[in-house]
C-alpha cells in the first residue's frame, strides 16, 4: 500500500504540471490585456500600464511567465491580481463556501441517488422503477440554470408565502445549513440522476452475477443477498462516479453559486473571467487539480475496501 500510494503521488506530479501548463497558455497566450481590462472601458495610462506591465512581467516570453508561476506555486504563492491581492487569499475567502455547498450536493447526491436506484433495481418493470426512471430522465434533459430560478421560485418563494420557509431565495451566511439546502440541491440534481441510474443498471446486472444466484440457492434472506454479496460489488463503479463527480461539484458550481449570490470559488471564477485576471483563474484550477487528484487517489484505496480481491502492489 505505501509503494502504491508513493507510486500515484509520483504520477500526479506531471498531470498536475500538464494541467497548470495548459491553463496557464489558454489564459495567457491567446490574447486579450489585462492592463486594458483593469482600465475597464478607459483608455489605460501608459505610465501606469508600464509600470504594472514591468512588475508582473507581464512583457516577459511566456515560458518565463510560467516558469516564474510555477516557482512562485511550489512556494505557496499562487501569485497576486493587478489590483495587489494576493489570490491565495482570495481562495481561502471563497473555499468554505464551495467546500460547504460541495458536502451537501455530495451528501444528497449519494444518498438519495444509491437508495433511487437500489428500490428501482429491486422493483425492476414495476412502478417505481417506471417513475425512477422517467424523473431521473426529465432532470437530465433540462439545464441546470432553468431547474435551478423554476425551484427558487416554487419552493424559496412560493412556499414561503404558504407559510414554510425552508428555503431561502438568496444565500445568508446567518442562515447557517438551511442556506445550502435548495443550492446544493439543485447543483447535484443532474448528477443525482446519473447515480440513480448507474446504482440501477449495476446493482441489476450483479443480482444476475452466479454467487448472488448461488447465495439465493442456500436461502440466504433477500436483504443480505442484497446488501453483504451484490451492493457490494455493484457499488464500484458508482464510487468511481461519485469521486470523479467531487471535483465537478467544486469546480461546476458557478451558475448555482450565482442564483443565489453565493461568494464561493464559482463565483470567483466567473470574476476572474469577466475581469481577464488569468492570474485568478490559474491559481482556481490548479487548486481543483488538485482536489480532482485527491478525490481519485481515495477512491482508487476504496475499492480494496469494497473489493478484497482488489490487492495494490
Amino acid at each position: 500500500m505505501g509503494r502504491y500510494l508513493i507510486r500515484r503521488l509520483i504520477q500526479a506530479i506531471p498531470v498536475l504540471l500538464g494541467a497548470t501548463f495548459l491553463i496557464y497558455f489558454l489564459t495567457f497566450a491567446l490574447g486579450g490585456d489585462p492592463v486594458q481590462a483593469l482600465a475597464g472601458e478607459k483608455k489605460a495610462d501608459p505610465l501606469v500600464a508600464a509600470m504594472l506591465r514591468e512588475k508582473y512581467h507581464l512583457d516577459d516570453p511566456f515560458l518565463v511567465q510560467y516558469w516564474n508561476y510555477l516557482t512562485g506555486v511550489l512556494q505557496g504563492n499562487l501569485g497576486e491580481t493587478l489590483n495587489g491581492r494576493q489570490v491565495l487569499d482570495l481562495i481561502t475567502e471563497a473555499f468554505p463556501y464551495t467546500v460547504n455547498l460541495a458536502i451537501v450536493a455530495f451528501a444528497i447526491e449519494a444518498l438519495v441517488g444509491v437508495t433511487a436506484g437500489i428500490m428501482a433495481a429491486l422493483r425492476r418493470g414495476k412502478f417505481l422503477d417506471q417513475l425512477v426512471l422517467i424523473s431521473t430522465l426529465l432532470v437530465i434533459s433540462i439545464p441546470v440554470f432553468v431547474t435551478g430560478f423554476v425551484l427558487q421560485l416554487l419552493l424559496g418563494v412560493e412556499l414561503k408565502e404558504l407559510g414554510f420557509d425552508f428555503f431561502p431565495v438568496s444565500f445568508n451566511e446567518s442562515d447557517g445549513f438551511k442556506a445550502y439546502l435548495l443550492p446544493g440541491f439543485i447543483l447535484a440534481s443532474t448528477s443525482l440522476a446519473y447515480v440513480t441510474r448507474l446504482t440501477r443498471t449495476s446493482l441489476m446486472e450483479t443480482m444476475r452475477a452466479d454467487y448472488v444466484r448461488t447465495a439465493v440457492a442456500k436461502g440466504l434472506p433477500r436483504r443480505r443477498v442484497v446488501v453483504n454479496h451484490a451492493l457490494r460489488n455493484a457499488l464500484i463503479p458508482i464510487v468511481t462516479f461519485l469521486g470523479a463527480d467531487l471535483g465537478s461539484l467544486m469546480g461546476g458550481a458557478v451558475i448555482t453559486e450565482n442564483i443565489f449570490n453565493i461568494n464561493g470559488i464559482g463565483g470567483l471564477i466567473a470574476q476572474a473571467i469577466r475581469l481577464d485576471q488569468g492570474t485568478v483563474l490559474v491559481g482556481v484550477v490548479t487548486l481543483l487539480v488538485l482536489v480532482y487528484l485527491l478525490a481519485n487517489l481515495i477512491v482508487d484505496l476504496l475499492y480494496a475496501v469494497l473489493d478484497p480481491r482488489i490487492r495494490y502492489a
